[in-house]
């Protein structure tokens, strides 16, 4: 018999994946457009794109191993490796967002 938890864990996989990636665009079109001069970007920008992915990459490798070794499914292995990045890309997309278009251009 199947466990009826696992098609839940897959629809939790899914949905944030889903959001994860609109954020992720989200984010990309602000950056570039605060490079191109149409978004309110602060000029530490450039360096935060790069240094947070590492950041984010350590922790979500940390995060995996982790529930790998407590016996969690490959599903949850994969959300736990996910929530990390998630909270940035959440985050990312909505300090910038507040940040908004730059008038006078």
């Amino acid at each position: 018999m199947r466990n009826p938890n696992h098609a839940a864990e897959f629809m939790k996989l899914w949905t944030e994946s889903c959001f994860m990636a609109v954020e992720a665009q989200m984010v990309i079109g602000m950056r570039l457009a605060g490079i191109a001069g149409f978004w309110n970007v602060t000029k530490a920008e450039n360096n935060v794109m790069r240094t947070e992915k590492i950041a984010a990459a350590q922790a979500s490798a940390l995060a995996a191993t982790t529930a790998l070794s407590g016996g969690s499914t490959p599903a949850g292995i994969v959300l736990a490796a996910m929530e990390p990045v998630r909270r940035k890309t959440m985050a990312n997309s909505r300090r910038l967002a507040k940040r908004g278009v730059k008038f006078g251009v």
